[in-house]
């Protein structure tokens, strides 16, 4: 049967109102970029005739901006999960133009088997090969898996972009698994980050292929900044804090596998993780790899690197690229179902550092939402691997907005993180192990260690105002800073009296 090969406008021209469209890729990496931006011409067009067009989409996480951002300014979004990272996106979710549910990032696969959710009409991917074996399709995917897996399983029709700006020796960089489910499910056998379990690629009926598109995009992922003395600190206190822990006998000399998050401060730990000699070469099991671990695996530093895509600028891939045969037995790339799974997190032992966009004086975390209600991206991974952890690890700037916002505060105005599964809280000034203690001595604790000096009083202040509870807040000043910052602009004027009744 031979492929259908056609434009992105043809292939978009198959996708209809309402239909479920899921995109394959994790991030920007791998995701698909000419079809869904056709997609959103044709919603444009729609809308221009007063007819409506809109479309559901599943992802892996965040996409680029020629998916998310295109489809976002068609308005062309219906519903969208699990996770995203783009500001037209985050414009028409916090208007209450699309609707959004926020999903920790192993459970979207399987709960779409499991008919909590709809299945997919359609499977949009990025290939980097197509091989036409008789009445089957091998599709080798690109730099991102997320769960195309999955949604190439469950979709009656998958559009493939071919893109030429990946080849096809990036075959073998792949191992795609999926878990049976209950009753028939066994434990998932990778008990190493190096561990290889399931195929190079995935097979589907040819019949399911409603078209091929040729493209030649590179991907979208933007430039990381450069650390500056904050992120560069913070690297440097978790890398003292790992090393403690080794020297008192609490990490194995061997050391164990590293979970890193997304973003600038994330690039930071794993390179002070790097330059500190202290350390052993480590493993890594993650959701992304990022543009540091590169240059640490050329070094020695990384030995081995697990995660579900490549998140890294054009040249680092490049890089890779070009030394396909050095990186290959040394990088690994999952459906997120597997690497972010809490079985094998639990099982390997895995230090996971994550960030928190807030957290309170008692250690909870909020990852997602400003002042409680404006979603920023999403929980992402972070609660698959923070529960099942050895160590887990929280890191943040102690302020934002040239110190208008303190990341830290009474109450988090939202919860995705409970003070339960948060182990260690890090920022520029320190470290609070908040490992069997009580609220009122993490919140000493944190205090002490991790705030910003010119929010210390007010936050002892707060402490001072309730003696009498376990867990002591003062309920009508416990959001007052979050008050007094959309009130004033600058949280360093939150007055307690004004707030107490």
């Amino acid at each position: 049967m031979a492929l259908k090969f056609m434009t992105a406008d043809e292939a978009a021209a198959l996708v209809n109102n309402g239909d479920i469209c899921g995109m394959g890729g994790f991030t920007p990496a791998g995701a698909p970029k000419d079809v869904p931006t056709a997609i959103a011409k044709r919603a444009e067009a729609a809308h221009a005739e007063g007819k409506p067009f809109k479309i559901g989409m599943y992802t892996g996480a965040s996409t680029g901006d020629s998916c998310d951002g295109a489809l976002a300014r068609a308005h062309a979004i219906q519903f969208r999960t699990p996770y995203q990272g783009n500001k037209d996106l985050r414009t028409e979710l916090n208007a209450q133009s699309a609707h959004y549910f926020d999903m920790h990032l192993s459970e979207l696969a399987q709960d779409i088997r499991y008919g909590f959710l709809p299945k997919p009409d359609f499977a949009i991917i990025e290939a980097c090969d197509v091989v036409e074996k008789g009445d089957m399709v091998e599709i080798v995917p690109t730099a991102g898996v997320g769960n195309m897996l999955t949604f190439c399983e469950l979709a009656p029709k998958i559009i493939i972009e071919l893109n030429a700006a990946m080849p096809a020796t990036m075959r073998g960089l792949h191992d795609l698994y999926e878990p049976a489910d209950p009753p028939q499910r066994r434990e998932i056998p990778v008990y190493k980050p190096s561990d290889r379990i399931g195929t190079d690629c995935i097979t589907v009926p040819a019949s399911k292929v409603v078209a091929v598109v040729h493209t030649n995009r590179p991907n979208e992922v933007g430039k990381f900044t450069p650390l500056d003395e904050t992120t560069q600190q913070i690297g440097n206190n978790v890398a003292a804090f790992l090393e403690a822990e080794m020297k008192a006998g609490r990490i194995p000399a061997s050391f164990l596998p590293i979970q890193s998050g997304v973003g600038n401060v994330a690039n930071a730990v794993l390179g002070a993780l790097g330059e500190n000699k202290h350390i052993p070469a480590f493993e890594m099991y993650t959701e992304v790899i990022q543009d540091s671990v590169v240059g640490l695996m050329k070094e020695g530093r990384i030995k081995f690197a697990s995660g579900c895509s490549l998140t890294i600028g054009a040249d680092k891939l490049q890089d890779i690229i070009d030394h396909m045969d050095f990186f290959k037995d040394k990088i690994v790339l999952r459906p997120q179902e597997i690497s972010n799974n809490p079985e094998l997190a639990r099982r390997m032992g895995l230090i996971t550092i994550n960030t928190a966009l807030e957290a309170d004086i008692f250690g909870n975390i909020n990852s997602t939402h400003v002042c409680g209600t404006k979603m920023m991206n999403g929980i992402g991974g972070s609660g698959d691997f923070t529960r099942n952890a050895y160590i887990s690890i929280y890191t943040t700037p102690s302020t934002a907005k040239g110190g208008c916002i303190s990341a830290f505060v009474p109450m988090v105005s939202h919860l995705d993180h409970s003070e339960h599964s948060v182990k260690i809280i890090i920022t520029e000034h320190g470290i609070a192990d908040l490992r069997g203690k009580s609220p009122i001595q993490r919140a000493h604790e944190i205090i002490n260690n991790c705030v910003d000096p010119a929010y210390r009083p007010m936050l002892n202040e707060y402490l001072e105002m309730s003696k009498t509870a376990q867990t002591p807040h003062t309920l009508s000043c416990a959001l007052a800073m979050h008050e007094e910052f959309l009130k004033s602009g600058d949280m360093r004027n939150t007055k307690w009296e004004n707030y107490k009744r």
